[in-house]
């Protein structure tokens, strides 16, 4: 008996542990699942937000990572599977279904894209889908994941989030990306000489030129911050309001499925306005002046 009694204390305590705040609720959802260097020198992964934060620049944020290749990987698979059994004559739903996005984004191009490359098609066709998908993580019940990830590790400790779109380091590092190529298409068309005078020359002239360059080089850097900010923000709110949402308990589904269907606009059109203003920043350093 006293052996049970010790057991039920036990498991009672256990539970009191792992009761949480409203506060650390949400804020355990918004952890990463973080792999580092800890401060003893040792690679592992972080347990609580304050590891994270010692594992400092060059730590991995696993699950946002894993996702975003496997969403990454989806889409290729995916479309290479309907490109490879595309027929005429039967055509699939999936078939019209890629066979709509493909001209739908190929259209945008050709309307913006003033340029001459087969690379800007596949890269924008590629962004929008991928960013859809990593979006559409958001519409997945917040706890449902969660839970299963700290089913797997035994530890109601574990933090994994879903939506790469919600990490800075996701938007930021496609939006750099996308940086580079501006960069290296300006150099191609222009010439090093002529994407340096650009920055220099415009738009008040050569004797302006201390001026000019007060006004380009900042735009030209505020591009990929905006481009993946935009994003990230937009995103990391939706899922803030859901984790909110969460907190309602049993009340919790009229407002979730209102939200819900507000953030299915929310998805595609981020993904769009992404897309888009590749295609412009890059038709931009595509234009020799």
């Amino acid at each position: 008996m006293a052996s049970e009694a010790t057991h039920e204390e036990a498991g009672h305590a256990e539970d009191a542990a792992h009761t949480q705040t409203q506060g650390e609720y949400i804020q355990h959802h918004l952890q990463f699942l973080t792999y580092g260097k800890h401060p003893d020198g040792h690679w592992g992964f972080a347990h609580t937000e304050e590891e994270a934060s010692e594992m400092g620049f060059w730590s991995f944020h696993v699950d946002m990572l894993g996702w975003s290749v496997a969403l990454g990987l989806l889409f290729v698979l995916s479309f290479k599977k309907a490109a490879e059994k595309a027929s005429a004559a039967a055509p699939t739903g999936f078939q019209n279904f890629v066979e709509w996005v493909y001209e739908f984004v190929d259209q945008n191009v050709k309307d913006t894209f003033h340029g001459k490359s087969a690379l800007i098609a596949p890269l924008a066709m590629t962004i929008f889908c991928w960013i859809i998908l990593m979006n559409f993580m958001d519409l997945v019940p917040v706890d449902i994941l969660p839970w299963v990830a700290q089913t797997i590790t035994g530890s109601h400790e574990t933090a994994f989030r879903v939506v790469p779109s919600t990490d800075p380091n996701v938007t930021l590092g496609m939006s750099i990306s996308v940086f580079f190529l501006i960069i290296f298409y300006s150099i191609k068309i222009k010439g090093v000489g002529g994407f340096l005078k650009e920055l220099a020359f415009q738009p008040f002239g050569p004797k302006m030129m201390p001026f000019n360059l007060l006004i380009e080089v900042p735009t030209l850097l505020a591009k990929p911050v905006s481009l993946g900010l935009r994003l990230y923000g937009n995103l990391y709110a939706g899922e803030l309001v859901f984790l909110l949402i969460a907190l309602f308990g049993a009340f919790q589904l009229p407002a979730h499925f209102v939200w819900a269907a507000f953030h299915l606009l929310v998805v595609p059109l981020q993904a769009f306005i992404f897309m888009m203003l590749t295609i412009v920043y890059l038709s931009q350093a595509s234009e020799d002046h």
